[in-house]
């Protein structure tokens, strides 16, 4: 396992972890409680702060956004039941395809 894909995984195992922790104690069991749609929102609001932070901000800002939306990001699996080494898998799977092929794929499909 690659170094960036262990300490993802054991920040996601802390993140569930954290479903039955205390919201008064854990910003992320006070995400859990609060529901899907908003940590589907902060996901939204951590993407669009990476993006502008690349566009008008330091490089040390886009890798503080970007630190966030990967935690975001995480609880929303974790709120969905999506394990990382699913999305390993796809990412593995998609490897050495081109992206034109692999988004014309999906199109077919749905």
């Amino acid at each position: 396992m690659a170094a960036t894909e262990k300490i993802l995984s054991e920040l996601y195992d802390v993140i569930e972890s954290r479903k039955s922790a205390d919201p008064e104690t854990s910003y992320t069991a006070r995400l859990f409680a609060k529901g899907l749609h908003k940590v589907a929102q902060k996901v939204g609001e951590e993407g669009v702060e990476t993006a502008l932070a690349a566009v008008a901000q330091t490089d040390k800002d886009v890798v503080n956004e970007s630190a966030d939306l990967l935690y975001c990001l995480l609880v929303l699996w974790a709120a969905k039941g999506v394990t990382p080494d699913r999305v390993w898998a796809e990412l593995d799977r998609r490897f050495g395809t081109s992206g034109v092929a692999e988004k014309e794929s999906r199109q077919k499909k749905g």
